[in-house]
Protein backbone atom coordinates (compact mmCIF):
# COMPACT_ATOMS: atom_id res chain seq x y z
CA UNK A 1 0.00 0.00 0.00
CA UNK A 2 1.57 3.10 -1.26
CA UNK A 3 1.92 6.71 0.91
CA UNK A 4 -0.89 8.78 0.22
CA UNK A 5 1.35 12.33 1.04
CA UNK A 6 0.15 13.04 -2.13
CA UNK A 7 -3.11 14.21 -0.68
CA UNK A 8 -1.59 16.39 1.68
CA UNK A 9 0.29 18.50 -1.21
CA UNK A 10 -1.62 17.43 -4.26
CA UNK A 11 -2.20 20.20 -6.27
CA UNK A 12 1.74 21.37 -5.20
CA UNK A 13 3.06 18.10 -5.63
CA UNK A 14 1.73 18.25 -9.37
CA UNK A 15 2.64 21.64 -10.22
CA UNK A 16 6.18 20.88 -9.60
CA UNK A 17 5.80 17.16 -11.50
CA UNK A 18 4.17 19.09 -14.41
CA UNK A 19 6.44 22.52 -14.25
CA UNK A 20 3.50 24.45 -12.93
CA UNK A 21 1.24 24.49 -16.40
CA UNK A 22 -1.99 24.02 -14.40
CA UNK A 23 -1.32 27.88 -13.16
CA UNK A 24 0.16 29.51 -15.82
CA UNK A 25 -2.33 28.76 -18.88
CA UNK A 26 -2.58 32.49 -19.93
CA UNK A 27 1.05 31.93 -20.82
CA UNK A 28 1.16 29.77 -23.22
CA UNK A 29 0.43 30.07 -26.87
CA UNK A 30 -2.52 28.14 -27.05
CA UNK A 31 -4.66 28.30 -23.73
CA UNK A 32 -6.57 24.84 -23.76
CA UNK A 33 -2.81 22.94 -24.57
CA UNK A 34 -0.03 24.40 -21.70
CA UNK A 35 2.88 23.08 -22.92
CA UNK A 36 5.57 25.18 -21.02
CA UNK A 37 5.56 27.90 -17.63
CA UNK A 38 8.13 30.79 -17.17
CA UNK A 39 11.37 30.54 -15.36
CA UNK A 40 9.38 31.97 -12.21
CA UNK A 41 6.75 29.68 -11.75
CA UNK A 42 8.88 26.44 -12.49
CA UNK A 43 11.40 27.97 -9.78
CA UNK A 44 8.63 28.56 -7.65
CA UNK A 45 7.38 24.38 -8.37
CA UNK A 46 10.97 23.09 -7.75
CA UNK A 47 10.90 24.53 -4.39
CA UNK A 48 8.06 23.08 -3.18
CA UNK A 49 8.72 19.63 -4.77
CA UNK A 50 11.57 20.06 -2.56
CA UNK A 51 9.73 20.44 0.21
CA UNK A 52 7.66 17.55 -0.48
CA UNK A 53 10.78 15.41 -0.67
CA UNK A 54 12.48 15.91 2.56
CA UNK A 55 9.27 16.29 4.65
CA UNK A 56 8.04 12.83 3.04
CA UNK A 57 9.33 9.47 3.75
CA UNK A 58 12.47 10.54 3.94
CA UNK A 59 11.32 12.30 7.24
CA UNK A 60 8.50 9.78 8.30
CA UNK A 61 10.54 6.69 7.65
CA UNK A 62 13.31 7.84 9.01
CA UNK A 63 11.59 8.74 11.97
CA UNK A 64 10.45 5.32 12.94
CA UNK A 65 14.25 3.94 11.97
CA UNK A 66 16.06 6.34 14.32
CA UNK A 67 14.18 5.94 17.65
CA UNK A 68 12.25 9.12 16.96
CA UNK A 69 9.06 6.79 17.22
CA UNK A 70 7.37 3.76 16.68
CA UNK A 71 5.64 2.31 13.45
CA UNK A 72 2.32 1.53 15.53
CA UNK A 73 -0.16 0.03 12.13
CA UNK A 74 -1.11 0.20 9.05
CA UNK A 75 1.97 0.99 6.89
CA UNK A 76 4.00 2.26 9.78
CA UNK A 77 3.49 -0.87 11.68
CA UNK A 78 5.09 -3.07 8.93
CA UNK A 79 7.65 -0.49 7.62
CA UNK A 80 8.97 -0.04 11.18
CA UNK A 81 9.30 -3.62 11.64
CA UNK A 82 11.72 -3.27 8.25
CA UNK A 83 8.96 -5.52 6.58
CA UNK A 84 9.04 -3.24 3.41
CA UNK A 85 10.01 -3.47 -0.26
CA UNK A 86 11.56 -1.87 -3.75
CA UNK A 87 7.49 -1.20 -4.95
CA UNK A 88 7.21 1.25 -1.92
CA UNK A 89 9.95 3.05 -2.43
CA UNK A 90 8.97 4.57 -6.41
CA UNK A 91 6.81 7.29 -5.04
CA UNK A 92 9.97 9.25 -2.82
CA UNK A 93 12.20 8.33 -5.47
CA UNK A 94 10.03 9.62 -8.67
CA UNK A 95 9.09 13.02 -6.00
CA UNK A 96 12.98 13.48 -5.81
CA UNK A 97 14.16 13.06 -9.40
CA UNK A 98 11.14 14.14 -11.76
CA UNK A 99 9.45 16.56 -8.93
CA UNK A 100 12.61 18.10 -7.53
CA UNK A 101 15.85 17.25 -10.11
CA UNK A 102 14.16 17.50 -13.46
CA UNK A 103 12.09 20.79 -12.58
CA UNK A 104 15.29 21.91 -11.03
CA UNK A 105 17.50 21.27 -14.43
CA UNK A 106 14.18 23.10 -16.12
CA UNK A 107 14.57 25.77 -14.07
CA UNK A 108 18.61 26.77 -14.52
CA UNK A 109 18.29 26.33 -18.29
CA UNK A 110 15.45 28.95 -18.38
CA UNK A 111 17.01 30.83 -15.87
CA UNK A 112 20.46 30.98 -18.08
CA UNK A 113 18.27 31.86 -20.89
CA UNK A 114 17.16 35.05 -19.05
CA UNK A 115 20.41 35.95 -17.42
CA UNK A 116 18.99 35.42 -13.91
CA UNK A 117 22.12 33.91 -12.30
CA UNK A 118 20.48 34.74 -8.89
CA UNK A 119 17.75 31.92 -9.97
CA UNK A 120 20.67 29.70 -11.54
CA UNK A 121 22.39 29.95 -7.97
CA UNK A 122 19.53 29.60 -5.93
CA UNK A 123 18.16 26.62 -7.51
CA UNK A 124 21.47 24.94 -8.11
CA UNK A 125 21.91 24.93 -4.44
CA UNK A 126 18.11 23.24 -3.84
CA UNK A 127 18.93 20.91 -6.37
CA UNK A 128 22.54 19.78 -4.84
CA UNK A 129 20.81 19.29 -1.51
CA UNK A 130 18.35 17.48 -3.19
CA UNK A 131 20.66 15.04 -5.00
CA UNK A 132 23.13 14.91 -1.66
CA UNK A 133 19.95 13.66 0.31
CA UNK A 134 19.11 10.82 -2.13
CA UNK A 135 22.73 9.59 -1.89
CA UNK A 136 22.77 9.44 1.76
CA UNK A 137 19.73 7.65 2.11
CA UNK A 138 19.47 5.35 -1.30
CA UNK A 139 23.41 5.30 -1.64
CA UNK A 140 25.29 5.75 -5.52
CA UNK A 141 22.58 7.33 -7.30
CA UNK A 142 22.02 9.29 -10.90
CA UNK A 143 22.98 12.75 -10.98
CA UNK A 144 25.03 13.78 -14.12
CA UNK A 145 22.70 12.51 -16.50
CA UNK A 146 19.79 12.71 -15.11
CA UNK A 147 16.98 14.75 -15.97
CA UNK A 148 17.99 14.49 -19.61
CA UNK A 149 16.40 12.35 -21.06
CA UNK A 150 16.89 13.27 -24.89
CA UNK A 151 20.46 11.97 -24.78
CA UNK A 152 20.87 9.81 -21.55
CA UNK A 153 17.61 7.57 -21.50
CA UNK A 154 19.26 5.22 -18.66
CA UNK A 155 20.94 7.62 -16.56
CA UNK A 156 24.08 5.92 -14.89
CA UNK A 157 24.73 5.65 -11.02
CA UNK A 158 27.90 7.73 -9.85
CA UNK A 159 29.70 6.54 -6.90
CA UNK A 160 29.21 8.37 -3.85
CA UNK A 161 32.99 8.73 -4.48
CA UNK A 162 32.19 10.76 -7.53
CA UNK A 163 28.93 11.95 -6.66
CA UNK A 164 29.57 13.91 -3.52
CA UNK A 165 32.39 16.22 -5.30
CA UNK A 166 30.33 17.16 -7.82
CA UNK A 167 27.91 18.63 -5.42
CA UNK A 168 30.21 20.30 -3.32
CA UNK A 169 31.28 21.93 -7.17
CA UNK A 170 27.77 22.76 -7.38
CA UNK A 171 27.19 24.23 -4.14
CA UNK A 172 30.51 26.52 -5.12
CA UNK A 173 29.05 27.18 -8.61
CA UNK A 174 26.17 28.46 -6.64
CA UNK A 175 27.05 30.68 -4.25
CA UNK A 176 29.30 32.33 -7.24
CA UNK A 177 26.24 32.81 -9.32
CA UNK A 178 25.05 34.21 -6.30
CA UNK A 179 27.46 36.88 -5.90
CA UNK A 180 27.41 37.79 -9.66
CA UNK A 181 24.40 39.84 -8.05
CA UNK A 182 22.77 39.49 -11.45
CA UNK A 183 19.08 38.93 -11.63
CA UNK A 184 16.25 38.71 -9.34
CA UNK A 185 14.16 36.38 -7.44
CA UNK A 186 11.87 38.56 -5.16
CA UNK A 187 9.02 36.74 -3.32
CA UNK A 188 9.21 33.80 -6.25
CA UNK A 189 11.68 32.52 -3.40
CA UNK A 190 9.43 31.32 -1.03
CA UNK A 191 12.44 30.47 1.61
CA UNK A 192 14.24 33.96 1.85
CA UNK A 193 12.57 36.38 -1.15
CA UNK A 194 16.40 36.13 -2.67
CA UNK A 195 18.43 36.95 0.21
CA UNK A 196 21.81 36.26 -0.63
CA UNK A 197 23.71 36.20 2.48
CA UNK A 198 21.23 33.50 3.53
CA UNK A 199 21.46 30.96 0.13
CA UNK A 200 25.35 31.98 0.69
CA UNK A 201 25.09 30.45 4.57
CA UNK A 202 22.92 27.27 3.45
CA UNK A 203 25.29 25.95 0.64
CA UNK A 204 28.15 26.31 2.80
CA UNK A 205 26.61 24.45 5.77
CA UNK A 206 25.45 22.00 2.68
CA UNK A 207 28.84 21.93 2.21
CA UNK A 208 29.83 20.94 5.79
CA UNK A 209 27.48 18.18 5.69
CA UNK A 210 28.96 16.54 2.55
CA UNK A 211 32.30 17.00 3.46
CA UNK A 212 31.36 15.38 6.96
CA UNK A 213 29.57 12.63 4.81
CA UNK A 214 33.12 11.88 3.22
CA UNK A 215 35.09 12.27 6.55
CA UNK A 216 36.47 15.41 5.43
CA UNK A 217 36.52 17.00 8.94
CA UNK A 218 38.87 20.23 8.21
CA UNK A 219 37.15 20.87 4.82
CA UNK A 220 33.77 20.46 7.35
CA UNK A 221 34.73 22.62 9.42
CA UNK A 222 35.66 25.61 7.28
CA UNK A 223 32.42 25.26 5.43
CA UNK A 224 30.59 25.82 8.34
CA UNK A 225 32.31 28.60 9.49
CA UNK A 226 31.02 30.24 6.79
CA UNK A 227 27.53 28.05 7.35
CA UNK A 228 24.08 29.51 8.85
CA UNK A 229 24.88 32.01 11.52
CA UNK A 230 22.16 33.01 13.24
CA UNK A 231 18.58 31.27 13.79
CA UNK A 232 17.01 33.60 11.61
CA UNK A 233 19.03 32.80 9.15
CA UNK A 234 17.75 29.15 8.96
CA UNK A 235 16.03 27.32 6.11
CA UNK A 236 12.70 26.08 6.91
CA UNK A 237 9.98 25.23 5.09
CA UNK A 238 6.73 27.35 5.99
CA UNK A 239 3.58 25.89 6.48
CA UNK A 240 -0.48 26.78 6.66
CA UNK A 241 -3.67 25.89 7.55
CA UNK A 242 -5.31 24.99 4.66
CA UNK A 243 -6.05 20.76 4.23
CA UNK A 244 -4.28 18.77 1.47
CA UNK A 245 -2.46 22.56 0.79
CA UNK A 246 0.01 23.88 2.95
CA UNK A 247 -0.32 21.99 5.99
CA UNK A 248 2.78 20.32 7.60
CA UNK A 249 2.83 17.27 5.62
CA UNK A 250 3.54 15.26 9.13
CA UNK A 251 0.83 16.56 11.01
CA UNK A 252 -1.41 15.80 8.05
CA UNK A 253 -0.12 12.59 7.95
CA UNK A 254 -0.43 11.40 11.52
CA UNK A 255 -3.95 13.50 11.84
CA UNK A 256 -5.70 12.80 8.95
CA UNK A 257 -4.31 9.93 6.58
CA UNK A 258 -3.25 7.72 9.30
CA UNK A 259 -3.83 8.98 12.87
CA UNK A 260 -1.88 7.06 15.49
CA UNK A 261 0.19 5.04 12.99
CA UNK A 262 3.58 6.64 14.54
CA UNK A 263 3.60 6.59 18.37
CA UNK A 264 6.78 6.69 20.57
CA UNK A 265 5.84 5.45 23.99
CA UNK A 266 9.48 3.63 24.86
CA UNK A 267 11.17 5.41 21.68
CA UNK A 268 14.92 6.31 22.42
CA UNK A 269 14.26 9.78 21.54
CA UNK A 270 11.71 10.41 24.15
CA UNK A 271 13.18 8.00 26.47
CA UNK A 272 16.29 10.70 26.82
CA UNK A 273 14.16 13.36 27.26
CA UNK A 274 11.48 12.54 29.47
CA UNK A 275 12.06 13.81 33.01
CA UNK A 276 9.91 10.62 34.52
CA UNK A 277 12.59 8.26 32.88
CA UNK A 278 14.91 8.47 35.62
CA UNK A 279 17.34 5.59 34.04
CA UNK A 280 17.58 7.43 30.34
CA UNK A 281 17.10 10.78 31.07
CA UNK A 282 19.80 12.81 29.63
CA UNK A 283 19.08 15.88 31.89
CA UNK A 284 21.48 16.92 35.01
CA UNK A 285 22.16 19.75 37.65
CA UNK A 286 23.00 21.74 34.20
CA UNK A 287 20.31 20.64 32.09
CA UNK A 288 16.46 20.05 32.16
CA UNK A 289 15.04 18.49 29.03
CA UNK A 290 11.22 19.27 30.18
CA UNK A 291 9.77 21.47 27.40
CA UNK A 292 11.98 19.76 24.43
CA UNK A 293 9.97 16.72 25.64
CA UNK A 294 6.77 18.09 25.50
CA UNK A 295 7.28 20.79 22.76
CA UNK A 296 8.14 16.45 20.96
CA UNK A 297 6.03 14.45 22.12
CA UNK A 298 2.48 14.64 23.51
CA UNK A 299 2.04 12.24 27.20
CA UNK A 300 -1.07 11.60 26.44
CA UNK A 301 -1.62 11.10 22.69
CA UNK A 302 -5.01 12.61 20.70
CA UNK A 303 -5.29 9.17 18.95
CA UNK A 304 -4.93 7.09 21.97
CA UNK A 305 -5.57 7.94 25.85
CA UNK A 306 -2.05 7.36 27.48
CA UNK A 307 -0.40 6.62 24.48
CA UNK A 308 3.12 8.62 24.19
CA UNK A 309 2.78 10.64 20.05
CA UNK A 310 4.44 12.78 18.45
CA UNK A 311 3.30 16.40 19.02
CA UNK A 312 0.73 17.98 16.39
CA UNK A 313 -1.38 20.16 19.05
CA UNK A 314 -2.09 23.31 17.17
CA UNK A 315 -4.18 25.83 19.66
CA UNK A 316 -3.00 29.17 21.28
CA UNK A 317 -2.16 27.86 24.10
CA UNK A 318 0.19 25.00 23.00
CA UNK A 319 2.11 24.46 19.28
CA UNK A 320 3.66 21.03 19.13
CA UNK A 321 7.26 20.94 16.60
CA UNK A 322 4.65 19.13 13.89
CA UNK A 323 1.71 21.31 14.68
CA UNK A 324 -0.84 21.92 11.70
CA UNK A 325 0.85 25.08 10.52
CA UNK A 326 4.47 24.49 11.98
CA UNK A 327 7.63 24.82 9.58
CA UNK A 328 9.91 22.21 8.88
CA UNK A 329 13.56 22.82 9.24
CA UNK A 330 15.63 21.59 6.10
CA UNK A 331 18.76 23.69 6.75
CA UNK A 332 19.46 25.40 10.03
CA UNK A 333 21.41 27.00 12.73
CA UNK A 334 21.41 24.27 15.22
CA UNK A 335 22.94 21.64 12.75
CA UNK A 336 25.51 24.65 11.84
CA UNK A 337 26.51 25.23 14.99
CA UNK A 338 26.50 21.47 16.48
CA UNK A 339 28.55 20.96 12.88
CA UNK A 340 31.44 23.09 14.04
CA UNK A 341 31.35 21.60 17.41
CA UNK A 342 31.95 18.14 16.35
CA UNK A 343 34.16 18.67 13.76
CA UNK A 344 36.53 20.98 15.93
CA UNK A 345 37.40 17.68 17.64
CA UNK A 346 37.44 15.50 15.00
CA UNK A 347 39.86 18.21 12.96
CA UNK A 348 41.88 18.32 16.03
CA UNK A 349 40.98 21.73 16.97
CA UNK A 350 40.64 20.85 20.38
CA UNK A 351 38.63 20.34 23.30
CA UNK A 352 38.36 24.00 24.32
CA UNK A 353 37.51 25.04 20.58
CA UNK A 354 34.77 22.20 20.42
CA UNK A 355 33.31 22.99 23.87
CA UNK A 356 33.40 26.72 23.30
CA UNK A 357 30.43 25.61 19.98
CA UNK A 358 28.99 23.91 21.91
CA UNK A 359 28.07 26.44 24.81
CA UNK A 360 27.34 28.50 22.17
CA UNK A 361 24.22 26.30 21.20
CA UNK A 362 23.41 25.79 24.90
CA UNK A 363 23.01 29.29 25.26
CA UNK A 364 20.57 29.38 22.13
CA UNK A 365 18.70 26.89 23.91
CA UNK A 366 18.68 28.73 27.02
CA UNK A 367 17.01 31.42 25.69
CA UNK A 368 14.41 29.49 24.25
CA UNK A 369 15.91 28.20 20.56
CA UNK A 370 13.86 26.68 18.59
CA UNK A 371 10.83 25.70 20.70
CA UNK A 372 7.58 27.60 19.97
CA UNK A 373 7.01 30.02 21.80
CA UNK A 374 3.88 28.41 23.77
CA UNK A 375 6.62 25.96 25.31
CA UNK A 376 8.62 28.38 26.66
CA UNK A 377 7.73 28.24 30.53
CA UNK A 378 10.08 29.30 33.48
CA UNK A 379 11.41 26.31 35.03
CA UNK A 380 11.14 23.86 32.25
CA UNK A 381 14.12 24.23 30.41
CA UNK A 382 17.97 25.01 31.02
CA UNK A 383 20.75 24.37 29.19
CA UNK A 384 23.57 26.27 31.83
CA UNK A 385 27.69 26.44 30.21
CA UNK A 386 29.51 23.31 30.37
CA UNK A 387 32.51 22.94 31.73
CA UNK A 388 36.11 21.22 31.50
CA UNK A 389 35.04 19.57 34.88
CA UNK A 390 32.32 18.23 33.53
CA UNK A 391 34.10 16.20 30.64
CA UNK A 392 36.66 14.69 33.54
CA UNK A 393 36.68 11.48 34.78
CA UNK A 394 33.69 11.14 37.49
CA UNK A 395 32.24 14.63 36.22
CA UNK A 396 28.30 15.24 35.28
CA UNK A 397 28.98 14.15 31.13
CA UNK A 398 31.42 11.21 32.03
CA UNK A 399 30.36 9.06 34.91
CA UNK A 400 32.17 5.65 33.46
CA UNK A 401 35.44 7.58 33.29
CA UNK A 402 36.06 7.72 29.33
CA UNK A 403 38.78 10.35 27.97
CA UNK A 404 37.40 13.82 28.40
CA UNK A 405 37.79 14.16 24.43
CA UNK A 406 35.24 11.58 23.76
CA UNK A 407 33.09 11.85 26.69
CA UNK A 408 32.27 15.61 24.84
CA UNK A 409 32.14 13.78 21.79
CA UNK A 410 29.57 11.64 23.23
CA UNK A 411 27.54 15.00 24.62
CA UNK A 412 27.84 16.41 20.86
CA UNK A 413 26.54 13.13 19.38
CA UNK A 414 23.42 12.54 21.19
CA UNK A 415 22.39 16.75 21.39
CA UNK A 416 22.47 16.47 17.52
CA UNK A 417 20.51 13.27 18.09
CA UNK A 418 17.81 15.16 19.67
CA UNK A 419 18.04 18.48 17.96
CA UNK A 420 17.34 16.15 14.75
CA UNK A 421 13.74 14.64 15.49
CA UNK A 422 11.71 14.06 12.41
CA UNK A 423 14.58 14.80 10.23
CA UNK A 424 16.35 12.30 8.23
CA UNK A 425 20.06 13.81 9.34
CA UNK A 426 19.62 11.80 12.73
CA UNK A 427 19.51 8.60 10.39
CA UNK A 428 22.45 9.82 9.05
CA UNK A 429 24.22 10.50 11.87
CA UNK A 430 23.18 7.09 13.90
CA UNK A 431 24.30 5.15 10.58
CA UNK A 432 27.40 7.63 10.49
CA UNK A 433 28.32 6.54 13.88
CA UNK A 434 26.97 3.24 13.84
CA UNK A 435 30.51 1.66 14.32
CA UNK A 436 32.04 3.84 16.63
CA UNK A 437 31.47 3.80 20.41
CA UNK A 438 30.03 6.70 20.93
CA UNK A 439 27.26 7.79 18.77
CA UNK A 440 23.42 6.93 19.91
CA UNK A 441 23.13 3.34 20.31
CA UNK A 442 19.36 1.59 18.71
CA UNK A 443 18.06 -1.77 19.22
CA UNK A 444 16.46 -3.35 15.94
CA UNK A 445 12.44 -2.98 15.82
CA UNK A 446 12.29 -6.74 14.42
CA UNK A 447 15.41 -9.02 14.01
CA UNK A 448 19.01 -8.62 14.96
CA UNK A 449 19.98 -6.18 12.33
CA UNK A 450 19.35 -2.19 12.16
CA UNK A 451 18.44 -0.75 8.10
CA UNK A 452 21.08 0.76 6.66
CA UNK A 453 19.52 2.05 3.65
CA UNK A 454 16.55 2.77 1.37
CA UNK A 455 15.58 0.32 -1.17
CA UNK A 456 15.74 1.40 -4.80
CA UNK A 457 12.78 2.05 -6.49
CA UNK A 458 11.40 -1.06 -8.21
CA UNK A 459 10.40 1.22 -11.27
CA UNK A 460 14.27 2.33 -11.59
CA UNK A 461 15.33 -0.86 -11.28
CA UNK A 462 12.88 -2.28 -13.85
CA UNK A 463 13.16 0.48 -16.38
CA UNK A 464 16.85 1.54 -15.76
CA UNK A 465 19.23 -1.22 -17.45
CA UNK A 466 22.21 0.95 -15.28
CA UNK A 467 20.74 0.61 -12.20
CA UNK A 468 22.83 -2.00 -10.12
CA UNK A 469 21.91 -5.37 -11.09
CA UNK A 470 22.82 -6.62 -7.71
CA UNK A 471 20.19 -4.75 -5.64
CA UNK A 472 21.73 -3.78 -2.22
CA UNK A 473 19.73 -5.16 0.77
CA UNK A 474 18.08 -2.87 3.24
CA UNK A 475 20.55 -3.80 5.92
CA UNK A 476 23.69 -3.07 3.72
CA UNK A 477 25.22 -0.11 4.43
CA UNK A 478 25.60 2.59 2.01
CA UNK A 479 29.46 3.22 1.43
CA UNK A 480 30.22 6.61 3.02
CA UNK A 481 28.85 5.24 6.04
CA UNK A 482 30.96 2.21 6.53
Amino acid sequence: MKLRYKTIFAALIGLASFSCESIVADMNQDLNNPTDASAEYVFAGTQIAHIAAQEGMASRLTTVWTGYGFGAFQQFGTWGQYQITAANFDDDWNLFYTGVNKNAVRTIEKANQLGNRVMTGITKIIQAQNIGTVTELWGDAPFTEAANSATYANPRFETQAELIPKLIAQLNDGIADLESGIGTVGTRDIFFSGDVTKWKQVANTLKARLYLDLKQYNEAYTAAQAGVSTYANSMYATHGTTASVNENQTYSFLTNIRAGSITAEGAYNAELLNPAKTATYRGNAKTNETARFKFYYLENGVNAVGVIEPNTLTTTATRGFFARDASFPLVTYQENILTLAEMALRSGKGFDVALGHLNTYRSFLNGGGYLHSTYKVAGTYKYDPYVAADFAAGGIENKDGITANNALLREILEERYVTFYGQHLGWDDERRTRAEGLGVKLKPNNGSQLPGRFIYSQNEINSNPNSPRSVPSLFETITIYK
